[in-house]
């Protein structure tokens, strides 16, 4: 890439005028359209006094042609890594050794930096500092580039054409040869981040300096990360400097890096690992060696760990997600929202979760619910949810907050936050504003919902029995089903049969009369090996059950299991009475007088942490009941205390013949 581009320097278009008192102006042209030069008198005098003055015509800036342009005096001397800025009318950077700023100074600037909410605060400050280092410069650049990107462009691109990022940009053009590693690294990367040309000249010189640095591997673990980064940004994967990198850091040991160079590593290697595996070996040396300093990492430390984990999928890293989960206990209250967010993710993506963990997390979401970004509070719900854990104190701070905030969420975070409550079957204290304001979010904002989010969110107000009967009109039209059709399918199941039988259940809460789905839409069975509308019954559970309705019962022929019925819901056993209450054959299907459904519930159809069904399940057995079942609970925490046969047997027969005696085969 270096040797490219530096056979290609020629045909850049770089100029450079040469004005009175010494002063150079240079423009670094990003396209081939061709522009006039300013002068450096241009940079702090009005366009008619520089006309007047020095003969020359301010230039006009074309955002069609990025540019960047720098005006600086010529430097009486240099050295190395530190740059000058004088106190005279215009910029002046000068890189010397002489006179770089103390390690204080250094971190006095950074915290000033960090505090900068808008480029001309960072502009402001970069001019009021006396000496500044080339690291410091390269911060500068990165903290432009973290106030300006939106997604792949620049909010403002006339932030490039300014006083101080040109001097900075022409400045470390000019002596990229005396930059240390780490400054020369670190305004490639923040270029790339700015999103300036490559092929112009600042471009070429610092790629062409990082290349020849890389020849002689002498770069720590730290310079490299960054020099990858910026190398993906300009070339992708395939980038031959990219792998010259990797072959050096995989020279080195992982339990030698400083946190900082583990958490970097991890990061380049997010984009680095491909489907082959590559890097396995270095990947699992990382792992062995992050568990034992985990103690040590800051909040961003684990968030950035945990969310390199979960793009590189390493289900096998299991011990260091544990002990990164532990790390995290200490850090809730110090998360900032996007690093709690991916630390939430993270824990949703590999199933863990920790009493000590959901025990922090209860004692700050209710701070941070009404103050948080929303699509963090989405993520909180999304982990109780998803984890089965049901916290009164924390599903009651997010109800709270949805009434006042919702109207600034996305439909996406509206969707997300009321599935959470539909799944665990929770309604809070103050239900009725709750679904006042669901309400008039969908009256106000119901075509921005997307289909596959729209009907999820109408669901789950189903599973709580707050029925969308308004609403179902609207998603039960052709062009609505024909939007859900279109959506992406998975390997194993369509995630349209999956939207179906939100339909389906939908139909069967309300009393509904207006279109109805059509038959090619709907399916035969809720329960299904992946996005199941139901939970499997626990098999060792269902034995145990089993042996004891064989012994009340007779036989095993009176009573049916896994009964699929004509309303999609399976029955985990039925048991069919004729008119004076005795046991018909499950295989009879005439004179039959009552239906009795024995829900099995095993601990998965329970939350985590409390003895409340789940959403679906109780929506199932509410819908039983409708059909005319005679719904029979067994908990497996209430079965579970017998342990012996007679106890089961009784037991039993009180839960389904509780007003008969038993008979004795």
């Amino acid at each position: 890439m270096a040797l490219k581009l530096t056979q290609n320097l020629r045909l850049l278009q770089f100029g450079i005028h040469r004005c009175f008192a010494g002063l150079i102006s240079v423009r670094l042209l990003y396209s081939s359209g061709l522009g006039r030069s300013s002068c450096a008198a241009c940079l702090c005098t009005s366009a008619a006094r520089c006309i007047q003055t020095h003969g020359c015509r301010k230039l006009r800036t074309d955002f069609s042609s990025r540019n960047v342009t720098t005006a600086v005096r010529e430097p009486s001397f240099f050295a190395s890594s530190s740059v000058g800025i004088h106190r005279d009318s215009e910029l002046r950077f000068r890189l010397s050794q002489l006179h770089r700023p103390s390690s204080d100074e250094e971190k006095s600037f950074q915290q000033k930096l960090a505090c900068c909410s808008t480029s001309r605060q960072v502009f402001s400050l970069l001019c009021s500092v006396e000496v500044l280092s080339d690291t410091m410069a390269a911060a500068c650049l990165h903290r432009v580039a973290d106030l300006e990107q939106d997604g792949a462009a620049l909010r403002d691109p006339s932030v490039l054409e300014k006083d101080a990022i040109r001097a900075l940009c022409f400045q470390l053009e000019q002596d990229s040869e005396r930059l240390t590693e780490a400054g020369l690294v670190s305004a490639l990367l923040a270029c790339t981040r700015l999103f300036l040309d490559p092929w112009s000249t600042l471009m070429v010189r610092l790629v062409t300096e990082s290349q020849n640095r890389l020849d002689g591997e002498q770069m720590a673990v730290g310079e490299l990360c960054m020099l990858g980064q910026a190398m993906l940004a300009m070339e992708g994967p395939g980038s031959a400097m990219l792998e010259q990198v990797m072959r050096q850091i995989q020279k080195q040991e992982p339990d030698e890096w400083s946190l900082p160079d583990l958490v970097a590593v991890y990061r380049l290697l997010e984009v680095c690992v491909g489907e082959d595996g590559m890097h396995g070996d270095l990947l699992n040396a990382m792992h062995t060696h992050a568990v034992t300093v985990t103690s040590r990492m800051d909040p961003a430390a684990v968030s950035g760990v945990l969310s390199s984990l979960v793009a590189l999928n390493q289900k096998q890293a299991m011990p260091l997600v544990i002990s990164l989960c532990k790390q995290a206990v200490r850090h809730v209250p110090h998360f900032s929202d996007e690093e709690l967010s991916h630390v939430l993710a993270a824990l949703i993506h590999f199933g863990h979760s920790d009493r000590y963990f959901v025990d922090a997390m209860q004692n700050h979401v209710p701070r941070m619910a009404f103050t948080s970004h929303p699509e963090t509070v989405s993520k909180v719900t999304e982990f109780f949810s998803r984890r089965s854990i049901l916290s009164p104190t924390v599903f009651n701070a997010v109800a709270e907050s949805f009434v006042y905030r919702a109207d600034s969420y996305s439909t996406s975070q509206v969707a997300r936050q009321i599935m959470a409550f539909g799944r665990l079957g929770y309604l809070p204290p103050n239900v009725g504003q709750l679904f006042k304001k669901v309400e008039t979010i969908l009256h106000t904002r119901f075509s921005q919902f997307q289909p596959r989010m729209l009907l999820n969110l109408l669901h789950a107000c189903t599973l709580v029995e707050r029925f969308p009967v308004n609403f179902l009109s609207k998603v039960f039209s052709s062009y609505f089903l024909q939007q859900l059709q279109g959506e992406t399918c998975n390997a194993r199941e369509s995630l349209n049969e999956k939207r179906f039988k939100h339909f389906i259940q939908c139909e069967l809460s309300v009393h509904y009369e207006g279109p109805q789905l059509l038959p090619k839409y709907r399916v035969k069975s809720f329960l299904t090996s992946s996005r199941s509308l139901e939970t499997p019954v626990d098999q060792q559970l269902y034995n145990s059950v089993k042996s004891g309705l064989v012994d009340i019962l007779g036989d095993r022929s009176f009573f049916g299991s896994q009964v699929l019925t004509p309303y999609c819901y399976t029955l985990d056993v039925e048991i069919k009475l004729d008119e004076e209450g005795y046991a018909l054959p499950a295989s009879q299907t005439d004179e039959v007088y009552k239906r009795i459904a024995l829900c099995i519930d095993g601990q998965k159809r329970f939350t985590n942490n409390a003895r409340q069904l789940l959403g679906k399940e109780v929506i199932k057995q509410r819908h039983l009941r409708l059909l005319g079942y005679e719904v029979v609970q067994i908990p497996f925490y209430e079965f579970e205390k017998y342990r012996n046969m007679s106890k089961v047997v009784e037991y039993l027969h009180q839960k389904i013949f509780p007003h008969t005696f038993r008979l004795s085969w």
